[in-house]
């Protein structure tokens, strides 16, 4: 008896990627925007000499720097994912 699973009766694949692939744009497109209020922050702070604004700002930088990275190491995630279950 031999037995497979049935992988053509779950449909929506694109579109699963699709939605995947608008939602890490946006968030990739906050977290660049995000790093050039956080720079220009932490820039501005520390010539004033608000250091403790300087500091948050530079955390605030760095966050947002991990967010993009993951980002984009998502999208090439989803897409081995994808590629793998296509090949089951």
């Amino acid at each position: 008896m031999d037995i497979f699973p049935d992988f053509s009766a779950v449909g929506g694949a694109e579109e699963l990627q699709r939605i995947v692939g608008a939602l890490l744009t946006l968030v990739l497109i906050i977290a660049v925007l995000m790093m050039i209020i956080n720079g220009v922050t932490w820039a501005l702070a520390s010539a004033n000499g608000h250091f403790q604004i300087a500091a948050r700002a530079r955390v605030g930088l760095w966050v947002a720097c991990g967010t993009a990275a993951l980002t984009g190491v998502g999208v090439a995630w989803v897409d081995f994912l994808l590629d793998v279950g296509s090949t089951l």
